[in-house]
């Protein structure tokens, strides 16, 4: 998974028109540690699509601008807009990310 690093970046991924998945996190965090052990199984399923990563840490402002309150965080853009959110409450298991990938991604 690819890191984004800036803001111009991000902008410039988003605001394409094929879906892009963005996943949130910080290196503090223990369920993002969790979701490591099993997210290399879901790019392979879903590798049709593009996969990226932000720390919030990092980029808080990105964060912030689409209500990314809890880590980790998988978020769904196409032509510059948030088209899913997975909050963090929600994506603690594989089949929870599964879910929201199969009811969200065209």
């Amino acid at each position: 998974m690819e890191r984004i690093t800036t803001t111009e970046q991000f902008d410039q991924l988003i605001s394409g028109n094929q879906e892009v998945l963005i996943k949130f996190f910080a290196d503090w965090c223990p369920d993002c540690t969790r979701m490591n052990f099993f997210i290399d199984e879901i790019l392979e399923e879903y590798s049709a699509y593009q996969w990226f990563e932000i720390n919030k840490d990092e980029l808080p402002e990105i964060a912030e601008n689409y209500q990314v309150m809890g880590i980790p965080s998988i978020l769904i853009f196409k032509n510059g807009e948030k088209k899913g959110h997975l909050h963090s409450a929600n994506a603690k298991t594989p089949d929870q990310v599964r879910e929201f990938l199969s009811e969200n991604l065209s």
